[in-house]
């Protein structure tokens, strides 16, 4: 047995385990940039229907980072701002919100807290521009702390700069690469893999995620839907820089940011011990996770997995796919050899 067929035996292996217990089904591709290595679709979207390739799902938190940062990088590269600048400049938000950088959001360093209950209360356009108003709750600069409201504020930020919708700017950065399945909060299609229960209804083509649903389906945080061809096509142009220079690609995605106990990079995840990404990347490599089930991780040499699963079919708030994740990028990091860094 070859040691590629080696190591997609053992995908099929690990991801397995986790169908019916921690998901009804998932989908796998692991690719370099120009070259899908392996795909594959497990299980079920809802014990019934059967998992296809291009099977779409709740991406939730990989917005982060498919839609918002990406939106920022353009933005980056094309001259219409930068890392230091403060949301005071673009948005209507007292100090000492108004002077956070960029930077610090993209971070986790602004000091705001990490989500909010508002969604409770309001809804729309109103709920947003709440959110925008938090304050945050420590000083900033000082640590990393996740929060959907950095993102949500970058949404905002974004949509001041380019006078038009979110959704709307970032859907011209997809088609132009060719992505006709990513968009925020679908609605109903068969081929949707559904999450967990809102209102007594099954979620299906709109966002797991509370402040991106009563927000309308469109948010900085959450809301994106994709399946794994279409975000192997945006892997693909992200590390061919055809999105922004390869120069802002390593900018956004190789510098560490180290403050206190935490790393992260800009707007990207850092890897860490017991998370997502698994025991065998350095911290040159770039990643993120969806609380619905879903990541995406690169090594620095171009090698990435995408796994996408609803996870919160079966149960919403739980870790146990956590292990899945670590023993999925361990078996490919550690069983494909390393090519040499492409930045």
């Amino acid at each position: 047995m070859g040691e590629l067929q080696r190591v997609f035996r053992n995908v099929d292996r690990i991801v397995e385990s986790g169908l019916n217990k921690i998901y009804p089904g998932c989908v796998v591709l692991i690719a370099r940039p120009g070259e899908i290595l392996y795909k594959n679709a497990y299980g079920t979207l809802d014990f019934e229907r059967k998992t296809k390739i291009d099977t779409i799902y709740d991406l939730a938190s990989v917005t982060k980072v498919v839609a918002t940062t990406t939106a920022v990088m353009k933005l980056f590269a094309d001259g219409f701002l930068h890392l230091s600048d403060t949301a005071g400049r673009f948005l209507n938000v007292e100090k000492p919100k108004g002077d956070i950088t960029i930077f610090q959001f993209l971070t986790h360093t602004s000091g705001m807290q990490p989500y909010s209950d508002l969604w409770r209360f309001l809804n729309g356009r109103e709920l947003l521009e709440e959110i925008i108003r938090i304050q945050p709750v420590s000083e900033p600069g000082k640590k990393i702390v996740y929060s959907c409201l950095n993102f949500i504020t970058l949404m905002a930020i974004v949509e001041k700069v380019v006078e038009m919708p979110f959704d709307k700017f970032v859907y011209g950065i997809f088609d132009s690469l060719g992505m006709k399945i990513t968009r925020f909060s679908p609605g109903f299609h068969e081929n949707i893999a559904p999450t967990s229960i809102r209102d007594g209804k099954r979620l299906i083509g709109m966002p797991d995620d509370e402040l991106a649903y009563y927000m309308g389906g469109v948010s900085g945080n959450a809301g994106l839907f994709s399946s794994v061809e279409d975000l192997y096509i945006f892997m693909d142009s992200l590390l061919s820089g055809k999105i922004v220079p390869m120069s802002v690609v390593s900018l956004f995605t190789q510098k560490i940011v180290e403050v206190g106990e935490g790393k992260r990079h800009i707007g990207w995840m850092c890897p860490a011990s017991g998370t997502s990404s698994g025991d065998m990347l350095s911290e040159k490599a770039f990643g993120h996770s969806g609380f619905t089930g879903t990541t995406i991780w690169c090594r620095e040499d171009g090698l990435f997995v995408i796994f996408l699963t609803n996870k919160g079919f079966i149960k919403r708030h739980e870790d146990e796919i956590t292990r899945i994740r670590i023993l999925l990028h361990n078996a490919v990091f550690g069983g494909i050899e390393c090519t040499g860094p492409i930045f």
